[in-house]
């Protein structure tokens, strides 16, 4: 499988969230981990997920919960693994919207498996819908054809530069710090160089931006903080 996807790992076991966010970056995905409910929450409204690893026993909110909002507000399809091996919380789960139910403990080439074989499912019964264009000022997305313009004039961005842009649009009230654009355009850990990265890829970006119209600015630097769409 090569689809590059977006998951939402939410698991409050520092130990298995880490060990399941490795096994999705070696399989090519970009995995987000959550440690909480509440922080599951907080994701889930900030970009359109491709799949959703869910635990039940969290603090905050509970997985039972968010698995509810995902099948109403959502739709993408979501993986429950928790401990609560007993038949009528697999059917509980299943009657609210999962889509499939893995037990803890867990082999992780199962877990590959499974992935792999929900999206395949998932993408034939259910097609995306085209996603909608991202507008800023004269600025343009096409999630699509993933191509940016300012007017009439096409930005030459690379792929990483287009994914920082699409990121802060999709979400322009939001203060993204450097870890948050790291792990969620690189889908790696934030460490080491990744501030450095980061610092050349918005510099690159923003002069882009500036070239194609000097009088306007699209991206707010908060200092010590992180980036968030200009308003």
């Amino acid at each position: 499988m090569t689809d590059r996807l977006h998951i939402l790992v939410v698991e409050d076991d520092d130990d298995i969230n880490r060990l399941l966010c490795s096994v999705l970056r070696a399989g090519g995905h970009a995995p987000q981990p959550a440690f909480s409910g509440t922080e599951a929450q907080l994701y889930l409204g900030q970009r359109q997920w491709d799949m959703v690893l869910l635990d039940l026993m969290l603090p905050g909110r509970r997985g039972e919960s968010l698995l509810e909002e995902i099948g109403q507000r959502l739709g993408c399809p979501v993986i429950v693994i928790s401990a609560q091996g007993e038949r009528e919380s697999k059917i509980a789960a299943l009657k609210t919207g999962a889509d499939d139910y893995i037990t803890k403990p867990f082999d992780l080439d199962e877990v590959s498996a499974r992935i792999d074989s929900v999206f395949r499912r998932y993408r034939r019964v259910k097609p995306s819908p085209g996603p909608k264009l991202l507008r800023h000022k004269d600025l343009t997305l096409d999630p699509e054809a993933k191509t940016a313009s300012i007017g009439d004039a096409e930005l030459s961005l690379t792929a990483r530069e287009y994914e920082i842009l699409a990121l802060l649009l999709a979400s322009p009230k939001k203060l993204f710090t450097k870890a948050n654009l790291f792990e969620s355009v690189w889908g790696e850990e934030f460490i080491g160089s990744g501030e450095n990265v980061i610092n050349v890829h918005m510099s690159n970006l923003r002069n882009k931006l500036s070239k194609a119209n000097p009088s306007e600015e699209y991206i707010e630097t908060i200092w010590g903080m992180g980036y968030r769409i200009k308003t």
